[in-house]
C-alpha cells in the first residue's frame, strides 16, 4: 500500500467556524473523515496533519522523505511567505500536489503568490472538501505513473 502525507498549515483547524465562509461549512475533522474515506477507496495509507507552525510542518515534510510516495500540502497563510517550506519540499523526491480550500487568484493580490507552486507536480485551489478529494485522487495516479 502506497503511503501519502496530507499536511495543513496554520488556521485549517478553525475550517467550518470563519463566519465570512471563506472555506466552506465542513469542519477540520469532517474534512478528515472524508479524506480518510476517500483515501481507503483508492487504497492509500494516508497521514493527515495540522499545525500552526512552520517548523512541525518543515519536521514533516523531512519525514515523508523516507516514509511517503507523495505529498499534499495545503500551507495556508505560509503558502505566501515559506521559503523554508519550499527548500523542505524541494528535498523531497516524489509528487507533490498544492492544495487550497479557496481560489487563491479570486481573493486578496498576495494571496496569488504561491512558493509551494514552484514545486509542485500540480495545484488544485478553490473547490473546497471536493479538491482535496480530487487532490487525493489525483496523487493516487501520479504514484501509480511514477512506479510505472
Amino acid at each position: 500500500m502506497k503511503t501519502v502525507m496530507f499536511l495543513n498549515g496554520p488556521n485549517a483547524n478553525l475550517y467550518g467556524l470563519d463566519p465570512k465562509g471563506s472555506y466552506g461549512n465542513d469542519s477540520f475533522p469532517q474534512i478528515e473523515s472524508a479524506c480518510m474515506a476517500c483515501a481507503e477507496d483508492l487504497e492509500l495509507e494516508l497521514i493527515f496533519r495540522q499545525s500552526n507552525h512552520e517548523g512541525v510542518l518543515i519536521d514533516w515534510i523531512q519525514e515523508a522523505r523516507t516514509s511517503c510516495d507523495g505529498i499534499l500540502i495545503n500551507a495556508a497563510g505560509l503558502t505566501y511567505t515559506s521559503i523554508a517550506i519550499l527548500d523542505a519540499l524541494l528535498a523531497f523526491d516524489g509528487p507533490i500536489i498544492e492544495c487550497h480550500m479557496s481560489n487563491i487568484w479570486k481573493r486578496e493580490a498576495f494571496r496569488s503568490q504561491s512558493f509551494i507552486s514552484k514545486t509542485a507536480t500540480g495545484v488544485i485551489a478553490g473547490l473546497g472538501v471536493q479538491g482535496y478529494l480530487l487532490g487525493l485522487t489525483a496523487m493516487n495516479t501520479l504514484i501509480k505513473d511514477t512506479q510505472a
